[in-house]
């Protein structure tokens, strides 16, 4: 597949996808971007913006199924994973596999479970697979987590996602409140529609979309660009508001997707002006503010913005011509 073909076909996933859900089609792009790029997202949002809705709605488009984990502080490791069940029958022990075992999952409030449960995640993130009682059990193929997250809700039941946990997730973003015309939508579809919750329609096929996580790995960075990223990356642990800056995953991680941003939108070479347009979700959740930053209303996407205003731009040299489909 090149990518004439991916920028139509993410187009028609997009299209699909905006006729469903209520949000900005950035939001819808960053996602849809996250999955191209093999990672995952996390998304921070107050109860009732749709993100339910959202993750069932990318699955459904993209042929792929689907599974929901609501985290809670009960849940256990077993409960995300699987565990061995005794076969009366056969009298032996077999693995049932658990809620995770799903192209698409919907990891809903995971700052609700513990630790350790939250933990259980890790491996089937990064290696796409889970392993009980020393035997791996591959996960499908692909493997996607959209995570929720309420950046509001404080106290008993919540706990705080380690930062490996956070390091895992490709791009952080938040679906926010529609704007007046986007709640005006949804009291028309709710007075004319006569199920509760409007569904998409499958679009693709689940070897098209393992198609298309191929084709980044064609785009072009160009040296200069790639010396830009890193300077970027690195400038992040020597502000004077920044605890914990940017890590050599993190790193990697932007490299990513800002050859998946330029594959959707149809070009074989990435610009600076891609690496600008995913800074801000993939680096925000990766930076550790200081204590004084903090007090004084410092965010993490100020910073991110200062570096981006501030870092000199390279000219990458790229011809701009668009390819031929």
């Amino acid at each position: 597949m090149d990518v004439g073909k991916a920028e139509k076909l993410a187009g028609e996933v997009l299209a699909e996808l905006s006729d469903v859900v209520v949000v900005e089609e950035r939001v819808l792009r960053v996602i849809l971007t996250g999955v191209v790029s093999r990672g995952h997202v996390l998304l921070e949002d107050v109860p009732g913006t749709g993100k339910t809705l959202t993750a069932r709605a990318f699955a459904t488009a993209l042929g792929l199924s689907f599974g929901r984990i609501q985290f809670t502080p009960d849940l256990l490791p077993a409960d995300v994973t699987g565990t061995y069940i005794f076969n009366e029958k056969t009298r032996e022990f077999e693995f049932k596999e658990g809620p995770i075992f799903a192209n698409v999952i919907l990891a809903d409030e995971i700052n609700r479970a513990s630790p350790k449960t939250q933990a259980a995640l890790l491996e089937a993130m990064e290696e796409g697979q889970v392993s009980m009682d020393g035997t791996t059990h591959d996960l499908p193929d692909p493997f996607f987590v959209i995570a929720t997250q309420n950046p509001v809700e404080q106290g008993e039941g919540t706990f705080r996602l380690p930062e490996a946990q956070k390091d895992r997730f490709l791009v952080k973003s938040s679906l926010g409140y529609p704007d007046a015309a986007g709640e005006l939508e949804l009291l028309n579809r709710r007075e004319t529609r006569e199920q509760s919750t409007p569904s998409a329609s499958q679009v693709l096929e689940p070897e098209t979309v393992r198609a298309l996580q191929r084709v980044p790995e064609d785009v072009r960075v160009h040296d200069d660009l790639k010396r830009y990223i890193v300077d970027l990356v690195r400038v992040t642990r020597d502000d004077a508001r920044v605890e914990v800056g940017v890590s050599p995953r993190g790193c990697q991680k932007l490299f990513e997707i800002v050859r998946g941003w330029a594959a959707l939108a149809g070009r074989e070479y990435a610009t600076p002006d891609d690496v600008k347009a995913v800074a801000e979700p993939v680096m925000t959740h990766r930076l550790g503010l200081t204590a004084e930053a903090t007090v004084e209303g410092t965010e993490e996407r100020d910073v991110v913005d200062d570096l981006l205003a501030d870092l000199p731009v390279p000219s990458v040299g790229y011809e701009t011509q668009r390819p031929t489909d």
